[in-house]
């Protein structure tokens, strides 16, 4: 007999994981790319199901989110109450503040 907890389980596997140019990738889930043409990377899916690979982040500098003379400044800058879909770099840079 299946158990629902077991379906449940595979079910939420397989939205945190999806095939990305060949190979299992973690959705949702920022990490550093020290070659690529950003600081951070994140796998997601867009509007139409398809996963893509969303960069951001400056290279090379160093992000003061804990002082809140910045925070407040980058945030309102960047327009963070409303930071638009997962699939863009803006999302993920107002997430990281």
């Amino acid at each position: 007999m299946i158990k629902l907890r077991d379906i449940l389980t595979e079910i939420i596997e397989s939205l945190q994981e999806a095939k990305y140019q060949g190979r299992t990738v973690t959705l949702n889930k920022p990490f550093l790319t020290p070659d690529g043409p950003k600081k951070r990377s994140v796998y997601v899916k867009n509007e139409k199901g398809n996963v893509v690979k969303v960069n951001f982040g400056q290279k090379g500098v160093a992000i003061k989110k804990h002082l809140p003379k910045h925070r407040k400044s980058y945030r309102a800058r960047h327009g963070c109450d409303r930071p638009g879909p997962k699939w863009k770099a803006n999302y993920w840079s107002c997430k990281a503040w």
